[in-house]
């Protein structure tokens, strides 16, 4: 399920990214992804690739497994004042995207790569330079 009102568009600086065209209440689910879940050996071939960018951690703990969002959750772009928040469904194999604050008309939308919208620890392309 992706909102109908959710389009994809370039931006200035970060490729493509994920936008409305109609306000957003907080707290509404605007995606709800099916994944495919992939094991510790098949992550250490995506690792090597450009998908890398693009996989989620899946078990959260100790990151043997991961993930790829077959909507369009790997085209949000992150933002440490993420204004969408994403949350795991481990039982149906979903990656579910939610608004934290209400969302403007024309706005982008973000997710903080790091797991929870308003983390501010340094992502991996920071630290990386």
């Amino acid at each position: 399920m992706i909102l109908s009102s959710l389009f994809i568009a370039r931006t200035d600086n970060m490729g493509r990214g994920v936008f409305t065209n109609q306000p957003i209440d907080a707290g509404e689910v605007i995606e709800v992804s099916p994944v495919i879940v992939m094991s510790h050996a098949e992550r250490e071939k995506l690792d090597a690739t450009t998908l890398h960018d693009y996989i989620f951690e899946w078990d959260g703990h100790n990151g043997l497994q991961c993930c790829m969002a077959m909507g369009w959750v790997p085209v949000y772009n992150h933002s440490y004042a993420a204004n969408c928040d994403y949350d795991m469904d481990y039982d149906e194999e979903n990656i579910i995207i939610k608004t934290v604050r209400p969302i403007q008309a024309g706005e982008q939308l973000f997710i903080n790569y790091n797991g929870e919208w308003n983390d501010a620890k340094p992502v991996w392309f920071d630290v990386e330079g």
